[in-house]
């Protein structure tokens, strides 16, 4: 996004989006979330803009947003793929799962294809324990994923993105 780039109009924009949110109690997690569904990601270029508008410390702000890992400091691909990681589904074939996702795809998890199509995330529980392993792609969880399912659904789903 790079705020200095991209000039006054970003700028204003967090800044209104800040202001919506100002009045909340804990506003920072749903300003967060805001700049990340408006612009894709939360660059690490606005962090000092928000701790000046919130009147807290840059380290705070960055803090947070590099604790929850649904905030990504750069855009996502079009098709979000979060595979599950807990117990549950490490027992029944989730670490086979990532392997296979990784190759396929040619990313680790945390990282987006090079034509921006995928973003290949871990979570670490979907609530769908006792179908594991269990994935989520685009919102949609999906359970007994194994990597030819995946490989199914992933084609269904980039082809409507």
């Amino acid at each position: 996004m790079a705020i200095e780039a991209s000039g006054p109009p970003v700028i204003d924009r967090v800044r209104a989006i800040v202001a919506e949110y100002r009045s909340e109690r804990g506003a920072l997690l749903p300003i967060l979330h805001a700049i990340q569904a408006e612009f894709g990601c939360v660059d690490h270029e606005i962090v000092p803009l928000l701790a000046a508008e919130l009147n807290i410390s840059r380290a705070d702000v960055h803090g947070v947003v590099s604790f929850y890992s649904d905030f990504r400091s750069e855009p996502g691909g079009r098709t979000d793929v979060r595979l599950c990681r807990a117990e549950a589904c490490q027992a029944v074939g989730a670490e086979q799962l990532v392997a296979h996702a990784e190759q396929a795809l040619g990313v680790k998890l945390g990282q987006t294809t090079a034509d921006r199509s995928i973003t290949l995330n871990q979570v670490f529980c979907l609530g769908n324990c006792a179908l594991g392993p269990a994935a989520q792609v685009n919102g949609r969880v999906y359970g007994r994923v194994d990597p030819s399912r995946l490989d199914t659904v992933l084609a269904t789903e980039t082809a409507a993105s």
